[in-house]
């Protein structure tokens, strides 16, 4: 099935701890341009008939109000950490609103989290008001969300196993630090290719801004953003003057168009 045109916003383009950090007064958590103000890292996609989005980050709340979404069919998990979890909860009010359960896609060991995290949401008896969910537990298997094909793609995070996913000629990829020669040949093709890049200096289980470079250069894919960044990565302004062509940091709001 081919994809249909797409929009992409980036709902959060920030590592766990978000940016500004907490407590920190360095030039990028002071700083006075918005890009450099970044929620935990988020994508919401939409077609004409179909939107979901890839994690429910500790900010999701105000991600939907801030975009103001109106429709969510259902939710994409990469992994089970909470940066990327965290804001399940508030699922309920689509719920609310739609009379459906919301539909969640994970793979085993996040599906595993999410019942461990959100027990009241998966008891036998539960509580009114509750969101209503239902869990697809999902492996590298492609499949289809309304009239989205999906694609799975395994990536790893020092030693956790994360999906990365791609919507027709757009790849998106967090919290990754290792891909396999047979995932990478899912993503060549790609028209947009988006990418975590934690900071300059190596990290034990994320992407350097270096190491992301080189996976757009050796993929071959022309054009790139660099997502889950974190404050010591530099100003946004600073860091984007410096990128290869046809690259360049993600920023929250920024929209993209997949056709």
């Amino acid at each position: 099935m081919q994809s249909p045109p797409l929009k992409i916003t980036f709902l959060g383009t920030g590592t766990s701890t978000g940016v500004p950090m907490i407590a920190c007064g360095c030039e990028v958590c002071t700083s006075t341009d918005k890009k450099d103000k970044r929620l935990r890292s988020s994508i919401l996609v939409q077609s004409s008939t179909t939107a979901f989005v890839v994690d429910t980050t500790p900010d999701f709340r105000y991600q939907m109000l801030r975009q103001q979404v109106k429709q969510l069919d259902a939710v994409l998990f990469t992994h089970p950490h909470k940066d990327h979890i965290a804001g399940l909860d508030d699922v309920k009010a689509f719920s609310f609103f739609s009379g459906k359960a919301m539909e969640v896609y994970a793979n085993t060991l996040t599906a595993e989290a999410l019942k461990r995290e959100f027990a009241y949401i998966f008891a036998d008896k539960k509580y009114p008001g509750i969101p209503e969910i239902n869990l697809n537990t999902i492996d590298t298997t492609p499949f289809i969300i309304g009239d989205i094909p999906v694609i799975p793609i395994l990536v790893w995070h020092l030693k956790m196993p994360v999906f990365g996913f791609r919507f027709g000629k757009f790849t998106y990829i967090t919290d990754a630090n290792r891909i396999e020669p047979n995932e990478k040949e899912k993503i060549k093709g790609s028209e947009i290719l988006v990418v975590n890049a934690l900071r300059q200096k190596a990290h034990i289980s994320h992407f350097t801004l270096d190491e992301a470079i080189e996976l757009v250069k050796e993929l071959n894919v022309p054009q790139a953003y660099f997502t889950h960044v974190s404050h010591q990565l530099g100003m946004h302004a600073d860091v984007n003057k410096e990128l290869p062509a046809g690259m360049q940091l993600a920023y929250d709001g920024l929209t993209l168009s997949v056709t």
